[in-house]
């Protein structure tokens, strides 16, 4: 008896070991940019897994160990596409990009034309930023030279305030646009009615949007998304159509976009209750790596924190939940 069951716990293990997925030694990384039409390329950064040797490299304002346009390791890798927030660019959330591909995973992000730290000609075009997103997702599919690694049927998208505004709207929300105006009325000590204020913009002028603006993308299947702009403008009605897993994040210390307005009113207002968590003492810029003293000094704004708030630990936790996320919905 315990011969025979010794043999059945080898073929248990032996079938696990054969079942279980096989993720590369490092992570590979390059920076493309892929056509958009009539208007100029976008930035693309793409990070995944590879079986080459990673070192040290300084990328934009972050060192980062990858192994620059090394070939790609695995096959039917998930692929999450990721989207930044306003004045950002593709390596604002590198960490959880990097995190992603020692999962296995292929993590591409896109500099939104338009609303990066170097272009705000069209900050207040958010229809846009949906657009490049989808873009983003054909180039992978179809163009990105390592496509035939990636399954296309496992694909999820993350997204941070601007950006979580724009992967709900590929998940296949429907903001309301013109609820700015009277939200500002009725706010006009909040930060973003203060921005609209100072650029002299009109929130009605603001509102009027293409009749085709929201571009849903079905084949995004999961999406994370962190303090989401303009919640307040999407509804009950603009949220219905959102029927893939959400998992939510909010920073309880959110002074720039604050609470219920923005999470909690697209945590309501989804029909299918998200997987929520609310971060004590976190603002809404901790949800942006850990800043170095270089960052630090360049930009302040972005880099300080509660006292006694542990960025890196919380961002240890934070990549930690999106990737079981991602592998539990996107099995």
């Amino acid at each position: 008896m315990r011969l025979a069951a010794l043999i059945e716990l080898a073929f248990v293990l032996a079938f696990a070991l054969l079942a279980a997925p096989s993720f590369a030694a490092d992570v590979g990384f390059e920076e493309i940019r892929i056509a958009n039409g009539a208007e100029a390329p976008l930035t693309v950064g793409i990070w995944y897994p590879t079986d080459a040797a990673a070192s040290e490299h300084a990328l934009g304002n972050h060192t980062q160990t990858v192994a620059q346009d090394a070939p790609v390791a695995g096959n039917r890798l998930r692929l999450i596409v990721m989207s930044h927030g306003g004045g950002g660019a593709f390596d604002s959330h590198y960490d959880t990009a990097l995190a992603l591909a020692h999962a296995g995973f292929v993590a591409a992000a896109v500099s939104h034309a338009g609303d990066t730290f170097d272009d705000q000609t069209h900050v207040l075009q958010p229809w846009r930023r949906t657009a490049q997103l989808h873009r983003l997702v054909d180039f992978m599919l179809t163009e990105w030279p390592g496509h035939a690694h990636l399954d296309e049927a496992r694909i999820g998208a993350f997204g941070f305030s601007n950006g979580a505004f724009t992967v709900l709207v590929a998940a296949g929300g429907k903001p309301n646009l013109s609820d700015i105006a009277p939200y500002c009325r009725a706010h006009p000590d909040h930060d973003l009615c203060g921005a609209l204020q100072r650029a002299g913009v009109d929130p009605d002028v603001a509102a009027r949007v293409p009749p085709d603006a929201w571009v849903r993308d079905s084949r995004i299947k999961a999406v994370v998304i962190a303090a989401p702009a303009f919640g307040f403008a999407f509804g009950r009605a603009g949220l219905s159509d959102v029927r893939v897993p959400v998992q939510l994040w909010r920073a309880a210390d959110d002074r720039h976009q604050p609470d219920p307005y923005y999470d909690e009113a697209v945590r309501t207002n989804l029909p299918r209750a998200p997987e929520y968590h609310v971060v004590a003492d976190a603002g809404h810029y901790d949800f942006l790596p850990p800043c170095d003293a270089r960052l630090s000094r360049k930009l302040p704004a972005l880099c300080i924190s509660l006292p006694g708030f542990d960025r890196a630990a919380f961002h240890d936790e934070f990549n930690a939940e999106t990737v079981r996320f991602f592998q539990t919905e996107l099995r």
